[in-house]
């Protein structure tokens, strides 16, 4: 249907451990056709399970989601034909060559034998996986068994797809070339979800981002108007060695917006107003005796918006699949999800 969104979730909620645990908490958001759709959040926040909704490999407690207008439970195997899913995990097996995985998964999406075969030989190429199409799984790089897991995703080329977390662990010239081929994908009408803890890769990647924490949206917007609304500006603050960061971070601490962050000799913070707070902290360090090699003010970027809405910068390495880490209330006696 025109204008209708590619990818529409209404009040999801999702609880584990009998309604200990709450994974979703009323999630809401939308992803038009031919856009990437970026969904930042800490480990635990509920990215890795809405997106096991949405490919229906679970069913919501409460509310709805849908792909291409197709209830994802209702009309789930409508939906598992419209959408690719590449993971944290390769999705493939290990005891087989690529080339035999992309023609088995072909296969399994209703190819013939010879189409199958044709695109499994588009795909290893595309991926730059030719020379070792023949060669089992087992003596493949970590980084050629993701580019073959994205190239799975893409078999039976779905409208949808959904990236939970693609590039985690992957080198930056891997990481780069996914992008690349995220973008291409977009460009001919394919419609991304991408879930990241790679702030970059969602400024680069998304037109809109939304930010989930405890299971729900705390905001949402293009990267450039969430960097906007944030309102203030970054100060680093560079000292000669990292006790003297430490002690400068105790120092500029009244001066932020949230605490400062240490990184070796670095302190970082976000500050209201960067002129006015770089020179007052020019002024503390100095009276503290510790000399400043370097102070900049520059704008923020996603992960000082992740700062400003957690409360802590983020996070890397995968978000457990089903074991979200925030715990609910004991359920009343009507039952957490009758409410």
């Amino acid at each position: 249907m025109a204008g209708e969104p590619a990818i529409a979730v209404h009040e999801l909620t999702k609880v584990f451990a009998r309604g200990r645990v709450r994974a979703l908490d009323g999630l809401s958001f939308e992803a038009q056709q031919g856009t990437v759709l970026g969904v930042l959040g800490p480990n635990g926040a509920g990215k890795t399970t809405a997106v096991r909704i949405l490919s229906t490999v679970l069913r919501p407690d409460g509310g709805r989601a849908s792909i291409l207008g197709l209830d994802v439970v209702a009309r789930a195997a409508q939906v598992r034909r419209s959408i690719g899913l590449a993971g944290q995990y390769a999705a493939v097996d290990e005891n087989l060559s690529g080339r035999q995985n992309l023609v088995m998964i072909g296969r399994l999406s209703h190819l013939s034998r010879r189409a199958a075969r044709r695109r499994a030989d588009e795909l290893l190429e595309q991926f730059d996986l030719t020379a070792a199409a023949g060669r089992s799984l087992k003596t493949y790089s970590g980084g050629m068994r993701r580019r073959l897991d994205l190239a799975a995703a893409l078999v039976a080329e779905p409208p949808v797809l959904f990236f939970d977390e693609p590039t985690t662990g992957l080198d930056p010239k891997t990481r780069q070339d996914m992008w690349a081929w995220t973008e291409r994908l977009v460009a001919g009408g394919t419609t991304v979800l991408l879930t990241t803890q790679y702030l970059e890769e969602a400024d680069r990647l998304a037109d809109t981002v939304v930010v989930v924490d405890h299971g729900r949206v705390i905001a949402q917007g293009t990267p450039a108007s969430l960097k906007a609304d944030i309102g203030t500006t970054v100060l680093l603050v560079t000292l000669a060695n990292a006790d003297d960061a430490a002690r400068a971070a105790a120092v500029v601490a009244p001066l932020g917006t949230h605490p400062p962050t240490v990184q070796g000799e670095r302190v970082e913070m976000n500050v209201a107003d960067g002129a006015r707070a770089g020179s007052q902290a020019m002024r503390a360090l100095d009276a503290a005796g510790l000399l400043v090699t370097g102070l900049v003010l520059r704008e923020p970027s996603l992960d000082d918006v992740f700062l400003q809405l957690t409360g802590h910068r983020a996070e890397t390495g995968p978000e457990p699949l089903d074991r979200p880490l925030h715990p609910v209330p004991p359920p009343e006696p009507q039952g957490v999800l009758g409410r």
